[in-house]
């Protein structure tokens, strides 16, 4: 699989987490600092709704920089590294437990794909 695809496969993965979150599955506490136990609230699930729109432009932006579809400027890369710089470092320092176990790790790996995808 090309890093590409599976930085994709990676964002699926968490727009379905989200989605989830959205129709109401009990996971606040692995998501937004872990304050919330339960379904999110309204604004949670907001939140999470806009949460899709940056992980499918993330996904984008990767893409563009591989010289795929949508053939974005190689500018986006930077805004999608950015972007989820910032989300892993969120993560990690979140005071949630079961959200740092979670997605330290899964946002740091898919850093260092998106990463991997800008310098090769």
């Amino acid at each position: 699989m090309s890093l590409p695809l599976a930085y994709c496969v990676m964002v699926l993965g968490v727009i379905c987490f989200q989605i989830a979150l959205i129709f109401g599955a009990p996971w606040g506490r692995l998501t937004q600092g872990g304050q919330t136990e339960g379904s999110l609230p309204t604004s949670g699930r907001l939140v999470a709704a806009a949460s899709i729109f940056v992980l499918v432009g993330m996904a984008l932006a990767v893409l563009s920089a591989d010289g795929g579809w949508p053939g974005w400027p190689s500018w986006a890369i930077w805004i999608a590294l950015s972007v989820n710089a910032l989300s892993m470092v969120l993560n990690w320092i979140t005071p949630s437990k079961e959200e740092r176990r979670l997605w330290g790790p899964i946002m740091t790996v898919m850093f260092l794909v998106a990463v991997a995808v800008f310098w090769l």
